[in-house]
């Protein structure tokens, strides 16, 4: 999608100005059944697509993201953009200063499209949190395009976007590309710049695309991956550019299947993700199955730490420096209680309550500093595993995608959907999620291929070898722009 996009604008079949225009003109159509945009800024957009078209037409080079319309998640700061989390009690912020991933991009030329809709404060599997009400998936508006990230999965899966930006602190972006049929990568913790993401916890958030292709991943990954001093846990990208190798051979490289990873997987998922691992067999890779039993640990202690760093992560919402502020109170204390009585939604409320209990005098030892040990023994366990395996294959979610309401009326079922997801995190690894086949209703199921530390251009490689040798599973909706 990317590349193409470039070419057309190199070749000049079509004006970077007209590409926008045809993007704003379907999100226009498309947004109020999708409900994937929660602020669309088309002035901006058009201002820099005209930036764009005065180079090209100038005769100079543009590189490969310039002029490409794309999204950032809501939780993405962007400088005198709105940036609310989904939430009410960020109505009307306006950072001052921008992300480094968006800075990064914004330098290249992307063409921002708008801020996409998400769970609030990035809490949640369905995007149903949101204040703005939830996102359709491009494959049946019935059902939900997954969270948090479910807004730029169902702009960049309906086709009112052709990439785009999320965050994944428990499998943000891999479950809402799994559910949307399109690409996610989650990169290794400190490989992308968290500096300007609103944190939900700080040591399981990452930034990372939402694409069509594999191909568009790399392009995307590349572009954003570098040392960021604003980040005290930046590393940058170690090791060779991901698009130089994706395209590589990937016979005898060792593909490992965690018994774990399947159990209580449904029989659909399970037949597609076992009928992925028979194409990497076929295209001369080895499997090696073995057992993992430390990701029996990996939900409790993702809440655990998670609902931890998020409560004090989201003690800053007072209402006194930014944001929504109640409207009747007494005294400073009320103030502060009632703005965030009123202002976070009940999951948001759910999760500090979590987490300040686990963090309260007499449970701390009992439950976080437990939780914290167990950390270590899954990252043992990754490390381990990678002594027998380029790779490990696993199920993105045990499920394809749900019906819209679902998540609201059970939320601590929908916990469960993040089962396979949340070890990466734990860890501080790469994973990318593809898509590998659709149930017998049409909705797609996705794969995750889990890399060790650093490792976002092998994993690449293989799902690129993947999505060429199964094209079948990659297809487009009824939805949007097409080149």
């Amino acid at each position: 999608m990317i590349k193409k996009i470039h070419d057309m604008l190199v070749s000049k079949e079509a004006s970077c100005t007209e590409l926008t225009e045809k993007y704003l003109t379907e999100i226009e159509n498309s947004n109020g059944e999708l409900n994937a945009y929660v602020n669309v800024t088309p002035d901006a957009a058009l201002a820099q697509a005209a930036k764009v078209d005065a180079k090209i037409a100038s005769g100079e080079e543009i590189g490969m993201l310039e002029g490409v319309p794309m999204t950032l998640k809501d939780n993405i700061s962007t400088k005198g953009i709105e940036t609310t989390c989904c939430s009410k009690i960020l109505t009307g912020y306006k950072p001052i200063y921008n992300a480094t991933v968006w800075e990064k991009l914004e330098r290249d030329g992307a063409v921002l499209l708008g801020k996409t809709n998400m769970d609030e404060f990035a809490m949640g599997s369905s995007s149903e949190t949101s204040y703005f009400g939830g996102s359709a998936n491009p494959f049946n508006t019935k059902h939900c395009a997954g969270g948090s990230s479910g807004g730029v999965a169902s702009a960049v899966g309906g086709d009112i976007a052709a990439y785009g930006l999320g965050s994944d602190t428990g499998g943000s972006i891999r479950q809402p590309a799994s559910f949307c049929g399109i690409v996610g990568l989650k990169p290794t913790y400190g490989a992308v710049s968290r500096y300007g993401l609103i944190a939900y916890a700080s040591s399981l958030d990452q930034i990372g695309p939402i694409t069509k292709t594999v191909e568009d991943a790399a392009i995307v990954y590349d572009a954003i991956s570098d040392y960021d001093p604003k980040d005290s846990t930046s590393q940058g990208r170690i090791g060779a550019m991901s698009f130089d190798t994706v395209n590589n051979d990937i016979k005898g490289m060792r593909v490992g299947i965690a018994r774990e990873y399947l159990d209580g997987v449904r029989d659909d998922v399970k037949e597609a993700v076992l009928g992925a691992v028979k194409v990497y067999e076929s295209l001369g890779a080895d499997v090696v199955y073995f057992d993992m039993p430390a990701l029996k640990f990996a939900l409790p202690v993702y809440y655990i730490i998670a609902c931890a760093e998020a409560s004090s992560n989201l003690g800053r919402y007072d209402g006194i420096r930014y944001g929504f502020k109640a409207e009747h109170y007494n005294g400073t204390h009320d103030m502060m209680c009632r703005t965030r009585s009123e202002g976070f939604g009940e999951e948001v409320k759910r999760r500090i309550l979590l987490g300040t209990y686990v963090l309260s005098a007499g449970y701390y030892d009992a439950y976080y500093k437990k939780a914290q040990n167990l950390r270590g023994t899954i990252v043992k366990a990754f490390d381990d595993a990678f002594r027998n395996c380029d790779f490990i294959l696993a199920p993105t979610v045990p499920m394809t995608a749900f019906e819209m309401g679902h998540a609201v009326s059970d939320p601590v079922e929908t916990y469960l959907t993040d089962i396979c997801t949340v070890p990466v995190n734990i860890a501080g690894l790469p994973a990318v999620s593809v898509p590998c086949g659709f149930n017998a209703n049409g909705m797609p199921i996705g794969m995750q291929l889990i890399g060790n530390k650093f490792t976002e251009a092998k994993i690449l490689n293989a799902a690129r070898a993947y999505e060429k040798a199964a094209p079948e599973n990659f297809k487009d909706t009824k939805w949007g722009v097409k080149l």
